[in-house]
């Protein structure tokens, strides 16, 4: 018995960042080559500090869902799942005991070999007929200054490429970084260049940054010495779900053991649902359960009728994701769950329901009442953050709170993390009471902002006094 877990991005703005890792979670699922497959994200729920309690089972194997190495696959993502590790991951991945779990971590899905074919085959549905004669291949990737690895594997793939000698010839360029993207027609003498951007996802950049700078028009645009046909991005193609089945099989290579249900996991659920059978509610959910079958609902909406139906966790994942308002709700527990829904669900369904409702509300409540789950105060998370969010170390604790109050009063959750006491729980039946042991990146990033802006406003000040 094993859990897959697949690492996204994923965005406080914007609602379709998760697709992918959502879309390729649900195909992996249909294989069966798992006992679970969920889904963790830096700038979602649940979050990297929670993903691994979600887990069922003590076998984990964790798959950070980037294109190419780099800055959240090397320091971000081990850093916040306490793996004690920093810098490149090796071939082999990183095995970790956690929790009475282990962790295997690995490369990105994007570093492994078969993503050679995967653009070779993206190139042949932009060009079907090419010639090798007459044809040219561009690899776009993003690029970063930041983190020197992660341009290598585009280049790796670019040399993989070369020696097969299907094109007259390969090239690779940045949008980021040199060499740049728009250098592109000074290199290629070929009359037809395929162009195939080295993204996990349609996007703003394979979708606006990529035509605009180069001037493409659709699949196909042609200029005085070329004609350019332009590749949808190969974090789409739906040999993906072959890479990453590979990587995770590499992993566990390591090892022929299999997991166990993990205990501390299985006493959570067991309480809820024993609570469920009876009915409860759980934040502004109203939870029933009739012949074998439970129902969600908004709270508010109790005895009403004409409600629309939902049967699969998906579909209702996507409702709950967005306000009645049109809002996006990075942070599953602020007080405008979408009404007007009901859903129903056997009880394997109503568990994936549940967690993408409110994700890891339940393993952190069980645990917490248990005094099992440690309470992180906000010094402890700023000192940790890197990159960007190192600015938060120089907020005030009025900072902190002054940021903090406007979210987290939206929110169903206490902040522990800030001082705030929380003596029952919706284990207790007191619905909105969810422990919340730890500032999220919601909260984090919005705390920067705040910094920012007071630096600004001071900029502006001085010169304005040392004038008089």
């Amino acid at each position: 018995m094993r859990s897959l877990v697949l690492i996204g991005h994923g965005s406080h703005l914007n609602p379709d960042s998760a697709r992918a890792v959502y879309h390729y979670a649900e195909l992996l699922r249909k294989a069966g080559s798992f006992s679970e497959v969920i889904e963790g994200y830096w700038k979602e729920e649940p979050s990297l500090r929670q993903v691994l309690r979600t887990t069922r089972y003590s076998d984990v194997t964790v798959i950070p869902m980037f294109i190419s190495e780099g800055y959240f696959t090397e320091t971000v993502i081990p850093r916040e799942l306490n793996l004690g590790h920093s810098g490149p991951v090796p071939p082999h991945g990183i095995t970790r005991q956690l929790g009475g779990k282990t962790v295997r971590y690995t490369q990105p899905y994007g570093v492994h070999p078969r993503m050679t074919d995967v653009i070779l085959e993206r190139a042949r549905e932009a060009c079907p007929d090419f010639s090798p004669e007459d044809t040219g291949l561009l690899i776009i990737g993003h690029g970063t200054t930041r983190n020197q690895n992660s341009n290598r594997v585009i280049y790796q793939n670019r040399d993989r490429i070369r020696e097969k000698g299907l094109f007259k010839e390969v090239h690779a360029l940045f949008l980021d970084e040199d060499p740049r993207v728009d250098t592109w027609d000074t290199l290629f003498t070929s009359k037809h260049v395929i162009m195939v951007p080295f993204f996990t996802a349609e996007g703003w950049h394979t979708q606006e940054t990529i035509p605009e700078e180069l001037g493409l028009n659709g699949s196909r645009t042609t200029f005085t010495d070329h004609t350019v046909h332009y590749a949808l991005p190969v974090g789409t193609h739906p040999m993906i779900t072959e890479v990453i089945l590979e990587v995770a099989q590499d992993a566990w290579r390591t090892s022929s053991a299999s997991g166990e249900p993990s205990p501390e996991q299985q006493a959570a659920w067991d309480t809820f649902l024993g609570l469920a059978r009876e009915g409860m509610r759980l934040g502004e959910v109203l939870i029933r359960q009739d012949v074998g079958l439970y129902t969600l609902q908004h709270m508010l909406d109790e005895g009403k009728d004409q409600l629309q139906v939902f049967v699969s966790p998906e579909s209702l994942r996507d409702l709950v994701r967005i306000s009645d308002s049109g809002e996006y709700r990075p942070v599953h527990t602020f007080r405008n769950l979408p009404r007007g829904w009901k859903a129903v669900f056997n009880e394997q369904d109503f568990r994936r329901a549940i967690s993408y409702v409110y994700p890891s509300v339940i393993e952190d409540t069980c645990l917490y009442q248990k005094g099992a789950l440690r309470v992180t105060p906000w010094i402890s998370t700023a000192r940790r953050q890197t990159g960007i969010y190192t600015r938060v170390q120089q907020a005030t604790l009025k900072d902190v709170d002054q940021v903090s109050k406007k979210i987290c009063g939206f929110c169903l959750k206490s902040r522990l993390w800030y001082g705030d006491t929380l003596y029952q729980t919706f284990l207790d039946g007191v619905p909105g009471a969810i422990p919340c042991v730890e500032a999220c990146t919601y909260v984090i990033s919005e705390v920067r902002e705040h910094v920012v802006r007071k630096e600004l406003a001071q900029q502006k000040e001085t010169p304005a006094q040392s004038a008089r």
